[in-house]
Parts: structure tokens; C-alpha cells; sequence
């Protein structure tokens, strides 16, 4: 390539992303990038393994998940600069798939209609800077308790596609059968995705994932008598877009979602206000968790910007459901992972938005890969959000009661939404009783009113 031709494209890229303000380099962002890319790119493998259950067909999801990812990263590279990768949140995806479409008794297509309002929802509060008032009103008890929550949650379905645990009709839950060769794949995943966490190795979750997927190639599974992973006809296809996207992309719905009894319409408002709530903390909780490691923040250690990458992240829940995929949101842990390689600006999410388009390429691989395999990644997602629970003082009772509750309820209800139900009633109760009501906001009291109509429509309806 002569200068000229650098000189034009470098020129571009320090125009685009400020490269040298950010005191970084192509090469650093493209590192960073790849890295992030290396650490996340399990979800085009997870999703449609987790959503599928509902029904939904596991090509489209796979081609959702990969194309709506990729527009996000671009959107919040451009718009915002950030060096952040957006891609289905792995505890929404559950939520969808095992309580919205399970045990609520929606469909997907409704599923996804809650999905689409929640993201709007998203979009005009970020418009109006309401969501930055809901998530300063709120206690940080609760802040810290949902993601820790959502990580049970997420941990339990991985020991359940793992399975380590099964239902049992005596003591609700057991141990799975340790001698059944799946399990043992799954649980050697599991150990093997720990140990190269501990160790620190790049795309450690990745690295597990094809291990177990290859030596699944020469393990059968006794229910069906055929290999865990089932080998392609191909490694390499690209489909047609339309046709591979047609079962899902367009089929949100709302019909029939309000046209039930009162408790139903409530329960279904409510379901849109829990992925509300979820993709609201678990996007504010990164940003500000991941701002500082990265140079974001201002001499008034506040994050300029901050407002953009939330708009994208509730516009990437409303872009995913269009497409046919829960909730797109900004992903935390991976993120960190390109920001500790020196990842600065947008360049970084650009770089993981076209390795996302570049998987497209590869369909039959990432669709070949059996349960087993992705239920580690699970576990170790799980494992990773506990974290926030080392903020709180639990040794108050102020504090622990409502952060039990919170975490507690998610994966023994199978359901995110009673973990923040019962833990802001509680909140709010143990706030009153010790004579503390003045530090409960108005924000507090509307929304432990709200849920406290809904409980008891719940309880007697």
C-alpha cells in the first residue's frame, strides 16, 4: 500500500475514533478487538442453543444473533466511541426461553414483542434521561443483587444442560447421573473452562467449548445412540439472508398478549418491566464498572457519553427482537477482557462487529455444537457475575435480606422477574421497619406499590 493510501486511512481512523486523544494505536484496537471477539464469539453458539428451545429455528437464531450483534458494535463505535462488544444477554436469553415462553405460557413471537417494548421503553427514557433518575433513586442493594442473581440463574440452566442437576420429585432437585458420559463431557468442560479462567487465557470459554465439541465427535449418547456433536455435510456455507433470517426476523408480535384477565395483562406488563429493569442495571452497571479501567471518566469522574451507550444498548434490545433474538445489551466481562489489551475507542467494537458478520460465514460449525458444550460457558458466566455481591455489607440485615431475596428468588422461582419483585417489597419493608422510610425515594415507593398490586393479583386472581 504507497503512503498516500496509509496516510488516507489513517487519517480516516483518527478522524472516526480520536485514536491519538485516547493515546492509542490501530494495532492496539485491533488487538483488543480480536480479544474481546475471541471471548464473546460463544454466544453465537450459546443463543440459539438456549432460545431454540422455545421453537425457534436454530439457523435463524444463529444468523440474529451474529447479524444484530455486529450492528450494535457498530452503532455504539461510531455513535458513541465506546470499545465495547453488545451481543444477547446470557441471562435474559434464559429468561426468555424457560419463563416468558415456558412457564408464563407466552410464544416466542409474543416473547419477542416484550423484548421490542422493553427496548423502546429503553430508548425514550434514554431520550429523556429518565433511566439515569430510576437507576440513581434506587438502592444500590438492589443494583448489586440483580446481576448477582441473574448469575445463579444463568449457572443453574448450565448445570441443568450440564446434567449435574435434575429434578427430583422428593427433594425438588438432585445430582444428575455422574456416569453418563454427556455429564462427565459437560463437567470436564466445566473444569477445564475454570482452570483456563484462573490462568488467564485469552478465550478460555471459547477454548473449552471446541474441546469439548471435538471429543464429543467420539462420545455417544446413550438416549439416542448417536455422537453428543454430529459432524456437517460443510464447514463453510452462506445462506441467502432473507431466506435464512425468514423464521424470525419480522415475527414479534403483540397479538393476544392483552386480551386475558387482568392478572394476565398485569403479568404480561410486568414481564416487559423485567427486561426493562435487567438490561437498564446490567447496562449502567457495566458502563460505570468498566469506564474507569478504560480512561473514561472526566476530572468530575463522571462518563461523557454515558447517555449514547445507553441509547444503543436499549435500541440493541429493540434491533435484536426485529431480528428474532432476546435482548442485545452491553457485555461486561468480555468487554474488560479487550480493555485490558489497551482497548480504547469504537475501533474496538467495530473490529468485533465484523468478526461477527465474518461467523456467518461458518453457520454449520457454530450449529454443530451440542448442548454439552455450552453448558460450561454457563456455569462460568455465572460464576463471573457474583461479583457485584462483594460491594454489599452483608453482615446488615437491612442489606441482606433484600440482596438474599433478590438473588435467591431468581433461579429457586425460575424467574428474574419475582428476584427483583421480592427483593425491592423487602427492600422497602425492612427500610420502613427500622425507622429509615425518609431514604426511600419516591421512584422506590412507585414501583414497590406497582409490585405489590401485582403480587396480590398474583396471590388471589
Amino acid at each position: 500500500m504507497s503512503t498516500k493510501n496509509g496516510t488516507v486511512k489513517e487519517g480516516f481512523l483518527e478522524r472516526t475514533f480520536h485514536l491519538s486523544k485516547k493515546n492509542t494505536t490501530v494495532r492496539t484496537e485491533c488487538l483488543a478487538g480480536l480479544t474481546t471477539f475471541l471471548t464473546i464469539v460463544y454466544v453465537v453458539a450459546v443463543n440459539p442453543s438456549v432460545l431454540s428451545v422455545t421453537g425457534m429455528d436454530p439457523t435463524a437464531l444463529f444468523w440474529a444473533t451474529a447479524l444484530s450483534s455486529a450492528i450494535a458494535c457498530f452503532i455504539i463505535g461510531i455513535y458513541g466511541n465506546f470499545p465495547f462488544a453488545l451481543a444477547p444477554s446470557m441471562g435474559l436469553n434464559v429468561y426468555f426461553a424457560y419463563s416468558v415462553c415456558g412457564d408464563m405460557g407466552l410464544t416466542w413471537q409474543q416473547g419477542l414483542g416484550c423484548v421490542f417494548a422493553s427496548g423502546m421503553l429503553f430508548v425514550v427514557l434514554s431520550f429523556f434521561k429518565i433511566q439515569q433518575r430510576i437507576v440513581d433513586d434506587l438502592p444500590d442493594v438492589i443494583k448489586h443483587s440483580v446481576g448477582a442473581g441473574v448469575g445463579f440463574f444463568i449457572a443453574l440452566i448450565g448445570l441443568k444442560n450440564a446434567g449435574l442437576v435434575i429434578p427430583n420429585s422428593d427433594t425438588l432437585v438432585a445430582m444428575g447421573d455422574i456416569g453418563n458420559p454427556g455429564t462427565l463431557l459437560a463437567l470436564f468442560g466445566i473444569v477445564l473452562t475454570i482452570i483456563l479462567a484462573i490462568k488467564k487465557v485469552k478465550g478460555g470459554i471459547l477454548i473449552s467449548i471446541i474441546v469439548v465439541t471435538i471429543m464429543g465427535i467420539f462420545v455417544k449418547d446413550p438416549s439416542t445412540g448417536m455422537a453428543y456433536t454430529v459432524l456437517p455435510d460443510k464447514l463453510i456455507s452462506f445462506q441467502n439472508p432473507v431466506e435464512a433470517l425468514a423464521p424470525t426476523f419480522g415475527k414479534l408480535t403483540f397479538s393476544g398478549m392483552f386480551t386475558g384477565s387482568a392478572k394476565d395483562i398485569i403479568g404480561v406488563i410486568f414481564i416487559m418491566i423485567s427486561f426493562f429493569f435487567v438490561d437498564l442495571f446490567g447496562s449502567v452497571g457495566v458502563l460505570l464498572g468498566l469506564a474507569d479501567n478504560a480512561d473514561m471518566l472526566d476530572e468530575n469522574g463522571n462518563v461523557p457519553g454515558a447517555g449514547k451507550a445507553l441509547f444503543v444498548s436499549a435500541a440493541g434490545a429493540a434491533i435484536g427482537a426485529i431480528f428474532g433474538t432476546s435482548t442485545i445489551t452491553i457485555c461486561g466481562a468480555e468487554s474488560a477482557t479487550g480493555i485490558a489489551e489497551g482497548g480504547r475507542t469504537g475501533l474496538v467494537a467495530w473490529v468485533i462487529g465484523i468478526l461477527f458478520l465474518l461467523t456467518l460465514f461458518f453457520s454449520p460449525v457454530f450449529l454443530m455444537i451440542p448442548t454439552v458444550a455450552t453448558a460450561p460457558a454457563l456455569v462460568m458466566v455465572g460464576i463471573y457475575m457474583i461479583e457485584p455481591l462483594c460491594h454489599l455489607d452483608l453482615g446488615d440485615l437491612r442489606v441482606a435480606v433484600p440482596a438474599f431475596l433478590t438473588v435467591a428468588m431468581m433461579p429457586f422461582t425460575y424467574n428474574l422477574a419475582y428476584g427483583i419483585l421480592f427483593g425491592l417489597l423487602a427492600y422497602t419493608l425492612v427500610t420502613v421497619a427500622s425507622k429509615k422510610a425518609k431514604e426511600i425515594t419516591s421512584t422506590v415507593w412507585v414501583l414497590t406499590a406497582l409490585f405489590a398490586v401485582y403480587f396480590i393479583m398474583d396471590v388471589f386472581l
